[in-house]
């Protein structure tokens, strides 16, 4: 049996750190941070998408999130959090990340080309009065606008997440959150903006239930 031996690392040169200098690494938490401050300024529209979103899902509407590349791990991030739970129980909802259905991506990109993956699924999916949520850094993608229109269409919300604006996207959709800076610290205030939507979200559907529960004990139900 012969054995794979691999040279030896070259030791690093006196004086230098390898890799990113410690400015660069500064700078990214700079800009992250910048993101981060412009986001306070949209915490009331965060609300108000939670508790919309809470009102729509408790009337048995769905929601669906689409994205591109890391903006599609923010979509499936933020459907995981409304099918399970964020960070206190509560009964599942229903929501789609849609480049997760990859037989359907890649059936659709293949007859019909890839800028209509989501729009075909949308139209299939959704209903009046679901809520589509598109996140991108560019609020440019093709795939992501022809949604929005498909959405509009059906008689969907479109809620955008998008970098710097005005950009296309925010201008498709019915509301928008348009962050200021660099694609990795947009990404990052997705993240924690899809975190904030889903506070209020469980906090007002455990406020609905328990008000339902308590309304059920005076009439003299069994909760259920």
């Amino acid at each position: 049996m012969s054995i794979l031996r691999l040279p030896p690392t070259a030791p690093a040169s006196p004086g230098r750190t390898p890799g990113p200098a410690t400015a660069d690494l500064e700078g990214h938490l700079d800009d992250h941070q910048r993101v981060i401050d412009a986001l306070r300024a949209h915490l009331p529209v965060l609300r108000e998408w939670g508790e919309e979103l809470a009102a729509r899902l408790l009337r048995g509407q769905r929601l669906i999130a689409l994205g591109n590349g890391g903006s599609a791990a923010e979509a499936q991030h933020l459907t995981a959090e409304i099918v399970g739970r964020f960070d206190g129980e509560r009964r599942p909802f229903s929501a789609l990340a849609l480049h997760a259905e990859t037989s359907s991506v890649t059936a659709i990109a293949n007859d019909y080309g890839y800028d209509d993956v989501y729009a075909r699924q949308v139209m299939a999916h959704a209903r009046v009065r679901d809520v589509v949520v598109l996140f991108s850094t560019s609020g440019r993608s093709e795939n992501l606008l022809r949604a929005a229109r498909a959405a509009r269409t059906v008689g969907a919300a479109t809620w955008a997440l998008t970098g710097p604006g005005p950009n296309p996207l925010c201008d498709a959709c019915d509301a928008h959150i348009a962050l200021p800076g660099p694609s990795a610290g947009v990404q990052e205030a997705h993240l924690a903006a899809l975190h904030l939507l889903c506070r209020v979200f469980d906090e007002r559907v455990r406020a609905h239930d328990q008000e339902r529960m308590r309304a059920r004990g005076a009439a003299g139900g069994v909760p259920r």
